[in-house]
């Protein structure tokens, strides 16, 4: 079974079709995610009164929201070898007979009791550190998956990934956060800031920006 950095059990992305041994498995587990489900109505006059009355169009399907890290700067080799895996389950594969099209694959988005089986609707990649060549070594990943059957398969509780120390793998900031006041929360040494500065390349140490993700390296 496949481990994060952190040594807690991987989060797990793959064809639903050629299992779980054959996906990509999360680096860092995400810090959170959401699911949302849309239905459509559409309204309809209604004689002598001042509101429309909605009527049921259809329903959508469950999406799934969720943001992902990347990390190969220990190793220095480039991101993309594995992220590039993840682009794979959003190609269409060839169809089984002439008279249909080609489509993605289903995927499968696994993390300890909760699964999620649909197709990668959305993915954004964003390269935030590179070598001294230019080569990418980690990258910002956010992944939407979009259901194609009526599955209600989630857990009312979202997993945790070990307790809240452990979560902190990935550090979202937020404002009013500073590189001391992280270091404090995650290793309870406020003088471990320099840690984290280094590690994630951050030369303005004073200036994070909110969204910012921090990968949070483990003490030797």
């Amino acid at each position: 079974m496949a481990e994060t950095r952190g040594k807690l059990t991987a989060a797990v992305i793959y064809d639903t079709a050629l299992g779980e041994t054959t996906g990509v498995p999360c680096m860092f587990n995400p810090f959170e995610y959401t699911v949302s489900k849309t239905n459509t109505y559409t309204e309809r006059a209604a004689t002598g009164s001042n509101t429309a009355q909605m009527e049921f169009s259809k329903s959508g399907g469950q999406t799934l929201q969720l943001d992902l890290v990347f990390d190969t700067y220990e190793t220095g080799a480039d991101v993309t070898i594995t992220t590039n895996k993840l682009w794979k389950l959003m190609e269409p594969k060839a169809a089984q007979s002439s008279d249909k099209k080609p489509e993605p694959p289903e995927v499968t988005f696994k993390w300890g009791v909760f699964q999620f089986e649909a197709v990668i609707t959305q993915m954004t990649q964003k390269f935030t550190m590179f070598k001294h060549d230019g080569t990418p070594v980690r990258a910002q990943i956010s992944v939407t998956f979009t259901q194609h059957k009526d599955a209600n398969n989630y857990p009312s509780q979202n997993p945790t990934s070990g307790g809240a120390e452990d979560v902190r793998q990935v550090w979202s900031v937020v404002r009013g956060d500073r590189l001391d006041l992280i270091a404090a929360k995650v290793y309870g040494d406020a003088t471990k800031w320099r840690l984290i500065a280094q590690y994630n390349g951050i030369l303005k140490p004073m200036k994070l920006r909110p969204g910012q993700q921090l990968v949070i390296p483990r003490l030797q």
